[in-house]
């Protein structure tokens, strides 16, 4: 027999699929055990070696829980609805269910491109996964679950007595009989108060305005980063560097009627959960930054009319600071560009310049303006606020630092306290009425620097606060403020409520219809509303969103089904919402549906619910910390205040796998423009010009001294060396030549066309980029073109990426299996580097050997030895502890080390093989299953019940001695470790080897320290 792993994977990972081995049970009298992933978005690219990592680690968990008895819940689907499939169906003329459905199943997509498909890649690497509760987002059947779960929120209000959401029907009740002047909820600032005489003579329409007000889910103009080149709203985590994560287009702020979740309202119980979960602190503390919890007060500023734009009613900036106690160092006040009361206090003499300025800012996202610190700008609106207590004329600038959706929008600058504001005023000293900093701190020079820091504070210089402490001087300044009816104390978070809405088609359509430009919601019933058919997927021609485009897309309200637009007549027949959902909707609920993902009458049972309750243990990516692990954290909490969820937390404990990175490989591209001129016979000269596209080698740019980003023809070398290239290419001779060189750029090549010893095939190369087939190659003095190497982010843009079914292939999966989780901690990212594979290759033949020959079966019945024994425990023991501990590498580890003992002791007995089976089968499960049938099992291994150490295999009953004469080891003797040292003494002086050493002589002295040495000395 030989060991053959493609045969031995395809035959039990059939056997698996036909038994359903892992199929999860919802009622069963084992503990339950919910092991989750983050699932994938099924992009045309398929698996790459990186995004196995954490499943493979979720894996093994889920087997050895399996070993331990539990009923295991290991499910996987796709997150299917989002942007990239809509991106690449507008490029390629596809539909993206088509594209989606062919990643995920396999295929030939319309472009002629082969596709593996997610579902055949997963399941050669022999994932434990129970495919019965396969969930894929943009399935109708799942998808209409989460608008019935939008309705919920739509029909919800957050009452803060009661601290959790209730349904809207209680605060109709209360405003009919109380109105609403005692309702403490979270909603929408400056609502009016009104009677309940007043709200039951409201007309409905009125009525159903003022809830919205108060609604979970709302309509509301809400400042937001649009992508004009995607033509959608982006979420803050979907844009770096100023432009969208994906193709790089442009992002402004912009000003939409949008669609927003208030999961403010749950901001404090998302920070208090935080304390209750099993996440790591780095994640913990992304989400409290993001959260963002702050203890001051609100300051209402009045905006002097005579020095601005206001001619009527009072204007009033309200601010909210963390340091109420520095208000008397108030030099001048800073709104956001897009502060509601720019435009009215902005005088005529400054507008231009404002409106300038709001349009460079709107250009530029939040997390871009948050982390710019060394970027100082702003503009004065010429107006100015009067200070509440010495009624002082404050300049009021905008800058844009300050952000919107933060606080007020507004911010009271105490430059002396605060690092921006110092900056800030020290940039625009002496200009627009910026005065000089005011020093409100005792004994503090802040000369050259703000002091920002709470601690040993004596305020000074303010009036009545003077010589009083950091706290005592904030209680004093909120209590005079109150008094002035100008500020209160309060608590503000960072956490803004979330947009959903996406202007885009390939998402969850809204269950919703207008009536009046109010919205409706389509009852629960009547749940899926489909997305429909459409031509285009881009943005009707007048901007409407590509629903727009939809001909069968308006809410017959009689007939309670989806009829075409041409019928709408705002009577019976009304438009439908013509965005669609976020990519987070589908996936903040997901693994709810695992519990039951069959149930065609609600999202889960209750009896599921109370079976499964939450997830045990979820591995995914970090980069979700602010983005799917709150928004998932926030309905969950939701879901649970309405009834549905039986806990307030949906991941007990969450493991952030590292990255596995790609060694890249570089070309160096140079465009030369050349321009060449020569003298003709007439005595003129012509002049020609060329553009080429140069490749230098990196053996060759390494040469030149003080090479950047720049490269410049500085030496007469180079120069010979353009000149032979160019001069033979367009046959010149004897003519002036001028070269203008832009930057040398490193341009990814598919490491594919690489080899070993870093030399790019240069042909292949130019025939798999057309564009650069008649480009010029630099090479080394051997001819050879060296690429450059460096370490980065396994993708495809990147032409790094290693994909798993290669390696199985070549190699098998439990070899990928063992060897990703033998690269390092699951936590460290870690370089990917092929050429250890075959090292763990060897492994698993070296392990076959033991149960194996070319002949057959060898295990023998045979007792086994101490050695045997303690090989085998050793390696359950820290098999055991390295999985409950999540340190996966060092387990693959121990399996090397056993196995070596286990063929160097020549060990072939059952007693110690068949365990040793069940144990690596986490790890390597096709292999220890077919060894587990080998030995006469008829039973699958993967619930066998995981060997017990034990620990009396580890005692030492003997030790091995060295006996030393005048401190010179000469012979070692074995002996129990029991005996006494007049025992040992007897024993060694009685040996044959001790008399001859001797020789006849008695050692003037006999040293023996029990279990460590003997020495005869004299």
């Amino acid at each position: 027999m030989k060991y053959n792993p493609n045969e031995i994977e395809a035959k039990w990972q059939k056997y698996w699929l036909e038994n359903e081995t892992f199929k999860a049970e919802n009622n069963s009298e084992k503990p339950k055990y919910y092991v989750l992933d983050m699932f994938p978005y099924p992009s045309g690219a398929g698996l790459h070696v990186g995004h196995p990592l954490g499943y493979i680690a979720s894996d093994v968990y889920s087997r050895y829980k399996r070993h331990q008895g539990f009923n295991v819940l290991h499910p996987m689907g796709y997150d299917s609805f989002g942007l990239p499939a809509e991106q690449y169906a507008i490029q390629t003329g596809q539909r993206p269910e088509d594209t989606t459905s062919v990643n995920i199943d396999g295929g030939t997509d319309k472009e002629g491109n082969k596709i593996a498909g997610y579902r055949k890649q997963l399941d050669k690497i022999g994932f434990s996964f129970d495919w019965s509760r396969e969930v894929r987002t943009s399935n109708p059947d799942y998808y209409k679950h989460t608008q019935w779960i939008f309705i919920q929120l739509f029909n919800s209000w957050y009452n803060k007595n009661s601290d959790k959401a209730e349904d809207i029907s209680a605060l109709v009740s209360v405003f009919s009989t109380e109105g609403n002047a005692n309702v403490n909820a979270v909603c929408d600032e400056n609502i009016e108060a009104f009677s309940a005489n007043e709200w039951n003579a409201f007309a409905k329409e009125q009525q159903e305005r003022i809830l919205l007000q108060y609604r979970l889910t709302y309509l509301a103009e809400t400042e937001v980063n649009w992508c004009p080149g995607l033509g959608t709203v982006l979420a803050n985590d979907e844009i770096v560097n100023g432009v969208s994560e994906r193709g790089g287009f442009t992002v402004v702020r912009k000003k939409m009627t949008q669609w927003s979740m208030r999961i403010s309202a749950y901001a404090e119980r998302l920070l208090q959960g935080l304390n209750t979960i099993d996440w790591s602190e780095s994640i913990k503390e992304s989400q409290r930054n993001w959260i963002g919890k702050s203890v001051g007060a609100t300051v209402s500023f009045k905006v002097e009319s005579q020095k601005s734009n206001v001619e009527s009613e009072q204007q009033y900036i309200d601010v909210f600071t963390t340091r109420p106690d520095t208000i008397f160092g108030v030099t001048f006040m800073t709104l956001a560009p897009e502060h509601e009361l720019v435009s009215q206090i902005t005088t005529p003499e400054q507008k231009a310049e404002v409106d300038a300025y709001i349009e460079k800012t709107s250009k530029r996202s939040e997390r871009e303006r948050m982390a710019d610190v060394k970027t100082i700008s702003g503009v004065f609106t010429g107006a100015y606020a009067e200070h509440p207590f010495t009624k002082e004329s404050i300049p009021v600038w905008i800058g844009d630092y300050v952000l919107a959706g933060y606080g007020t929008g507004a911010v009271m600058a105490v430059p002396c306290g605060d690092e921006r504001d110092y900056a800030f005023a020290n940039f625009f000293k002496g200009q627009n009425g910026m005065t000089e900093i005011k020093n409100i701190f005792a004994n503090v020079d802040i000369s050259e620097v703000a002091y920002g820091s709470k601690d040993n504070v004596i305020i000074a210089n303010s009036n009545f606060l003077n010589g009083l402490t950091y706290k005592e001087a904030t209680k004093k300044a909120i209590e005079e403020l109150e008094k002035l009816n100008q500020g209160k104390g309060k608590i503000n978070y960072r956490l803004r409520d979330a947009v959903f809405s996406r202007q885009r088609y390939w998402g969850e359509p809204f269950p919703v219809y207008y009536v009046n430009g109010l919205p409706q919601m389509i009852a629960a019933k009547h749940l899926p509303i489909i997305l429909p058919e459409v031509e285009k997927y881009l943005p009707t021609e007048d901007g409407q969103p590509p629903l727009g485009n939809a001909l069968v897309w308006a809410w017959d309200s009689v007939q309670c089904s989806v009829v075409s637009t041409q019928l709408v007549d705002d009577v019976t027949i009304f438009p439908l919402e013509l965005n669609t959902m976020p990519g987070w909707a589908g996936s903040s609920w997901y693994w709810m549906r695992y519990m039951d993902a069959q149930n065609e009458k609600e999202f889960v049972s209750k009896d599921a619910l109370a079976y499964w309750e939450n997830v045990d243990l979820y591995i995914g990516g970090s980069e979700h910390a602010t983005g799917h692990l709150l928004y998932s954290r926030f309905w969950n909490k939701f879901l649970k205040d309405k009834g549905f969820a039986p806990t307030e937390e949906p991941f007990k404990k969450l493991i952030n796998q590292g990255m596995i990175l790609g060694m890249s490989a570089f070309v160096y591209k140079a465009s030369i423009f050349c321009s060449k001129r020569s003298k003709t016979d007439e005595g003129k000269y012509n002049v020609e010009n060329y553009n080429e596209i140069v490749f230098w080698t990196k053996n060759f740019i390494s040469k030149q001294t003080g090479f950047d980003q720049e490269f410049k023809i500085n030496s007469a070398e180079n120069q010979s060396l353009l000149d032979a290239l160019l001069f033979e290419k367009y046959n010149v001779i004897n003519e002036e030549v001028t070269y203008i060189i832009e930057h040398i750029n490193p341009i990814h090549v598919d490491v594919s066309l690489v080899n070993s010893s870093d030399e790019l095939d240069v042909e292949k190369f130019k025939k798999s980029r057309e564009e650069y087939i008649n480009a010029i190659f630099i090479t080394d003095d051997n001819g050879k073109y060296i690429v450059g190497r460096e370490i980065e982010k396994m993708s495809k843009s990147k032409y790094n990426v290693v994909t798993p079914d290669d390696i199985c292939n070549e190699y098998g999966a439990d070899t990928l299996r063992l060897y990703e989780m033998f690269l390092g901690p699951l936590e460290q990212a870690k370089p990917w580097n092929t050429s250890g594979i075959s090292g763990v290759f060897g492994f698993l033949k070296k392990l076959c050997r033991l149960y194996f020959d070319d002949n057959g079966l060898i295990v023998t019945n045979d007792e086994p030895t101490k050695d045997n024994l303690k090989s085998l425990h050793k390696t359950i023991k820290k098999v055991t502890e390295d999985i409950e501990g999540f340190s996966f590498n060092t387990s693959v580890s121990q399996f090397m080390i056993c196995v070596n003992e286990l063929s160097t002791q020549n060990c072939h007995s059952r007693a110690i093989l068949e365990p040793l089976a069940i144990v690596i089968s986490p790890y390597a499960p096709h292999i220890a299953e077919e060894l587990w049938l080998l030995l006469g099992n008829t039973e699958s291994i993967a619930t066998v019940a995981f060997p017990v150490f034990e620990a009396k295999y580890l005692v030492e009953s003997e030790k091995e001695y060295p006996v030393s004469f005048n401190g010179k080891m000469r012979f070692t003797m074995v002996l129990p470790l029991d005996l006494t040292k007049e025992q040992i003494e007897e024993i060694v002086m009685k040996d044959e080897r001790t008399i001859k050493q001797l020789e006849g002589r008695l050692p003037n002295k006999v040293i023996i320290v029990p279990g460590k040495i003997i020495n005869l000395v004299g």
